[in-house]
């Protein structure tokens, strides 16, 4: 029996699954006879999306990431196969009740995951202003916001290696950035850097936590410098703080680091990346629908997924 015929039997008796059950529920079943956990994903997802019985719902909002391995340094996010796993359901083309109802109940748990995870960065971000202000440091000379998957709501708790210690986390990192004035004492920087790499440390070995923390700590001036735009690493930096939220601080510098993108043309130049990424998403998924996964040389695997999601299907 082949995948799309053991998908059709999964969903008639379950109901709609996600890629991730699907993967999980066809394992057993023989059908992983392609190499690896990536393999099996995109046998899962070219079956289910070449079928004329059944029909997948994505929901949840694509974004772009920079990604210097990518033709334009620009893809889109989530990658194809974290999106068929974590914010895809599959069911019966002609049960169009049970698959919304299951995507809506699955977009539902990423927002609450994201909520749940901004609580949890807005208490982090509060201590380590509490703990500055203990020490005399006021909170209008510096800013700190958070970007990445939590701002638009497409968080998820899949657990995962995180990248130096390999310690298993929940999902979605919080990806914090502070600014602080240029006129502001340089131990503010030390100060911030400090309190933050406490927090990061403890939410990462406290076995109730488990999560990893991303951050930061960076002049206004060094802003200045990024928007230059003319390395990956400062187009990193110009995408990051376009989608950063404010979490605490001077609303007035968070808002002169903003409009240094339109001042100098970034916001512009981001979003033409973004219509590029759009593209190319649309160019992989052809082309990945029109190959076996035997067939992908090591250099088009990037397609599917992304560097980091290659390490965690090893």
């Amino acid at each position: 029996m082949d995948t799309e015929a053991r998908i059709t039997r999964l969903v008639e008796r379950l109901g709609p699954l996600t890629g991730a059950e699907l993967q999980t529920a066809l394992a057993p079943t023989g059908i992983a006879t392609q190499s690896g956990t990536g393999g099996r994903a995109h046998d899962c997802w070219r079956a289910a999306m070449l079928s004329g019985r059944l029909a997948v719902r994505t929901v949840g909002t694509r974004y772009v990431r920079i990604d210097r391995k990518v033709e334009g340094f620009a893809r889109l996010s989530p990658s194809i196969l974290r999106e068929f796993l974590t914010y895809s359901v599959v069911g019966l083309i002609d049960d169009t009740s049970s698959l919304e109802c299951r995507a809506t109940e699955v977009l539902a748990h990423a927002e609450s995951v994201s909520r749940a995870k901004l609580e949890l960065a807005t208490g982090v971000v509060a201590g380590v202003a509490a703990r500055l202000a203990d020490g005399g440091e006021a909170d209008d000379s510096y800013c700190v916001f958070i970007a990445g998957d939590v701002v638009f709501g497409m968080a998820h708790d899949v657990p995962r290696p995180e990248r130096s210690t390999g310690v298993m986390v929940r999902g979605s990192d919080l990806d914090l950035v502070a600014v602080v004035e240029d006129a502001a004492p340089e131990t503010l920087l030390s100060r911030l850097d400090e309190e933050i790499y406490r927090q990061k440390y403890r939410h990462l070995i406290n076995p109730s936590a488990r999560e990893e923390i991303d951050y930061v700590v960076k002049p206004l001036r060094r802003l200045r410098e990024q928007v230059e735009f003319d390395t990956v690493r400062k187009m990193i930096a110009c995408k990051i703080l376009q989608e950063g939220v404010l979490i605490r601080g001077s609303r007035e510098l968070f808002g002169t680091a903003k409009a240094l993108l339109d001042e100098h043309g970034v916001t512009q130049r981001l979003a033409d990346m973004e219509a590029a990424a759009t593209r190319l998403r649309r160019q992989a998924e052809e082309y990945l629908l029109g190959k076996e996964w035997s067939a992908l040389g090591a250099d088009e695997l990037h397609l599917f997924y992304t560097a980091d999601e290659s390490e965690e299907l090893e």
